[in-house]
């Protein structure tokens, strides 16, 4: 079985769905519910980077904290993005998976295919 981790909020349908997808795939992940164990700063900008999409595909607009704090305002930098993040976890997009063949955000879910075995 390969190694993997997947940053979850079992309360969302969509992550759930990233697990069933991982364990289908032969994945035992190692699952950081990141709302109870949210990541720091340093971790959020490496799974960033790792993803290759911008800081903004990583907060979540759906959330009325995101209007409060006005992260869709223009001028709105990445560091004031990532500020954001490591203050209200909540506000983190999910799920998050990374593999040994890389790191994608799982929106869509299908994203995630490209790094995971085949089925």
């Amino acid at each position: 079985m390969s190694t993997s981790t997947l940053y979850h909020n079992p309360q969302c349908s969509t992550s759930r769905k990233a697990l069933e997808l991982l364990r289908a795939r032969g994945q035992a992940p190692r699952i950081v519910e990141y709302l109870v164990t949210p990541p720091d700063r340093a971790t959020l900008e490496a799974l960033i980077a790792a993803s290759g999409r911008p800081v903004a595909d990583f907060v979540r607009r759906k959330e009325a904290l995101f209007e409060e704090l006005g992260l869709g305002a223009p001028g709105v930098t990445d560091a004031e993005r990532l500020d954001a993040l490591v203050a209200h976890p909540r506000l983190l997009e999910r799920p998050i998976v990374v593999t040994e063949r890389g790191t994608r955000l799982g929106r869509p879910l299908e994203s995630l295919l490209d790094i995971l075995p085949p089925a």
